[in-house]
This record gives structure tokens, C-alpha cells and sequence, in this order.
């Protein structure tokens, strides 16, 4: 039997490694990306915890037409459709633990087969704040960001980047690495003894923050400024590529692509911690996003790939 393959057009625009593993266009539906609650622990895994975020009222997902106030629908890049990440009207200031609602996380949650090796995340996507009142509110985004989230035979890890956009109103727009400074659990934790999370889990919205931007939980990336697109109206979204290349054999960063600009991160290496229970070979893509005043903000995806050596 002859076998011909076919490949989606809309790959055209992405330059994934030899495998694909999921090639995900949200005008055909979630493709299993989902919000994230919090996690019940335990001996028989049915204790709520508490935690000093509290993760109840992280903002939701859903598929957008990108509708906006005064341009009517978008639409995706390449169809209708993208996954929409929507924050809620809360915030507190940059130094303090993330507000209830402040941040938006979407996760597919898989496991992988694979041998070790490069893995590659690609997404096409923009942002913007809630379109509701004159003039430009770029400074509303706090920030954004990808990562996988890993567990082999020996360690979970994330890795991954964020941008960060703005701080206390104030714009940054650099480029950070998931990285942890070397505290305690319990400081990780915003002083809570035996919460769940780990030093250098859920760096998104654990570790110490500092005025300047920096965390106990990301690395600025050497020459990370980046001046994204971001244009004359906040219901104008420009559509922006974005590329991750890690290698799980040597457990390190290689590459970070945003639009033009490649970062080498070779011989950077996440933060390892002891593997959680019942969760060997995890192999989650994530992305969030995070707002930096008392408005919304959105993040869409229009088409996410994965895809590995």
C-alpha cells in the first residue's frame, strides 16, 4: 500500500523538530488545553491544602473570536478561533504574592515515550488589555510566558521563559528564564511550612519578588530586552511567533526565538527538584499570562506545535 502524507497548511508557518507530537490550531477546538485549579495532596490525594495563593480564582480559558469593544471580531491568525487566557480585575503590587485573579494558566497535560533529546515549543500569539476605556494601557500587562513542565526517572523540573512587560506600572519588556535562586521550601512558599509546592515549582506565582523585576524564580536572559510589537489601539493585536528549544537528555536550555530576535541559552540549566508522586514522565506545555493593575488582560494562542528530535 502507498502512503502519502499530507501536511496541515497551517504548519507552514512553524519549523518544528523531526517529530511532531501535537499540532495544536484552536479553530478546530482545544486540542485538551484546559485552566489549571488548585491540586488535591495527601495520602489518599483528598486534602485541598492551603496555600498562600490562593489558585481557586485564576482567571479562565475558552475559545475567542478576539471581540473587541470597537473593532468588532478579530478572529485568529489564520481562521476564527484562538485560545483565549483572561485575567480578572485584581492585582496587587509586584512585590506581593500574585492576587486572586490576577494570572491566567493554560496546561495540556501529557506524558511522553520518547527518548530523551531536543524538544521544541512553537506558538504564534498576541495580547492585550481589556479594551475598555480611551487610549493605550500596554503598562496593564505584567507578563507572560511558556514553559514545560517535566518529570523523568530522577527530577521535575519547568522550563520555559517568561517576558516580562511591565512592573508596577513601569514598562521592562525582558526576557526571563525559569531559574531558581537557592531559598528554602518554606520561603519559596511565602512562609507557609509544608505547603505543597516545591522550590522551583510554579515559579509563575511562587519565589520572592523584587522592585527591579528580578524573582527567586527566573534569570534575567543576557541582553533580553525586547521591544514586541504593540500597536496604536488596544483592540489592534498583532500576531507574534515564539520558539523554545530545550534538550531533555542534558537538562538545559538551548534556544529562545521571540519574532527576529534568538537568544542562545546553551548551558543554562533549570532548577531540579525531587520528583512528586505518580506523575513519572510528565511532559506538560503550559503558558500564562498576568496583569499588572486592577484590569483584565488577554492572551491568545492562535495555533500552538510541539514537537521533538
Amino acid at each position: 500500500m502507498e502512503h502519502i502524507i499530507a501536511l496541515d497548511a497551517g504548519l507552514g508557518k512553524y519549523q518544528p523538530l523531526k517529530k511532531i507530537i501535537c499540532y495544536d490550531d484552536f479553530d478546530k477546538g482545544l486540542n485538551g488545553w484546559m485552566d489549571l485549579h488548585p491540586n488535591y495532596v495527601g495520602t489518599d490525594f483528598n486534602t485541598l491544602r492551603y496555600s498562600h495563593v490562593d489558585k481557586t480564582q485564576w482567571g479562565p480559558l475558552m475559545l475567542s473570536s478576539a471581540s473587541f469593544r470597537l473593532a468588532g471580531t478579530h478572529g485568529s491568525m489564520d481562521g476564527t478561533y484562538s485560545l483565549k487566557l483572561s485575567t480578572r480585575q485584581a492585582a496587587n503590587p509586584y512585590t506581593e504574592a500574585p492576587a486572586p485573579g490576577s494570572l491566567s494558566h493554560g496546561i495540556k497535560r501529557l506524558t511522553t515515550h520518547l527518548p530523551k533529546g531536543l524538544r521544541q515549543y512553537e506558538m504564534w500569539y498576541a495580547y492585550t488589555p481589556e479594551q475598555d476605556r480611551q487610549g493605550l494601557s500596554e503598562q496593564a500587562m505584567r507578563a507572560f510566558g511558556i514553559f514545560f513542565d517535566i518529570q523523568d526517572d530522577e527530577h521535575r523540573y519547568f522550563i520555559g521563559a517568561r517576558y516580562l512587560n511591565a512592573v508596577d506600572g513601569k514598562m521592562v519588556r525582558r526576557w526571563q528564564i525559569f531559574r531558581a535562586r537557592e531559598t528554602s521550601d518554606v520561603e519559596w512558599a511565602y512562609g507557609v511550612e509544608d505547603d505543597w509546592c516545591k522550590w522551583g515549582i510554579d515559579a509563575m506565582w511562587y519565589g520572592k519578588r523584587y522592585p527591579d523585576g528580578a524573582t527567586d524564580g527566573f534569570e534575567w536572559v543576557p541582553d533580553g530586552y525586547q521591544d514586541l510589537c504593540y500597536n496604536e489601539s488596544d483592540d489592534k493585536i498583532n500576531w507574534s511567533y515564539l520558539r523554545l528549544l530545550i534538550d531533555t537528555e542534558k537538562r538545559e536550555y538551548v534556544e529562545l526565538q521571540s519574532g527576529n530576535r534568538i537568544f542562545d541559552l546553551r548551558g543554562m540549566k533549570p532548577s531540579l527538584t525531587a520528583p512528586y508522586a505518580r506523575i513519572k514522565g510528565l511532559f506538560n506545555p503550559s503558558m500564562w499570562v498576568e496583569n499588572d493593575t486592577d484590569r483584565r488582560v488577554f492572551f491568545y494562542a492562535d495555533s500552538v506545535v510541539i514537537s521533538a528530535e
